[in-house]
């Protein structure tokens, strides 16, 4: 799970296995796999280096040790 903030301010808890989709128009736009959407302050940078940290964290993507501060 990765915390996000919602252009309103409040804090919101998304499955990071579930993002389907990042886009910047020009709020970033974070589409999960059942087509829900949610509009967040976090830049589509952000959003990438957390999902990609939660992919490390549950060993889902394994951790390379010459291209790890590359990234």
């Amino acid at each position: 799970m990765i915390s996000l903030t919602r252009l309103n301010g409040q804090s919101v808890t998304v499955n990071a296995i579930y993002i389907e989709m990042v886009e910047s128009l020009p709020d970033t736009t974070i589409t999960l796999s059942n087509g829900r959407k949610y509009f967040v302050t976090e830049t589509e940078d952000e959003v990438t280096r957390l999902v990609k940290q939660f992919y490390r964290q549950v060993g889902l993507v394994g951790v390379r040790a010459d291209v790890e501060g590359s990234s």
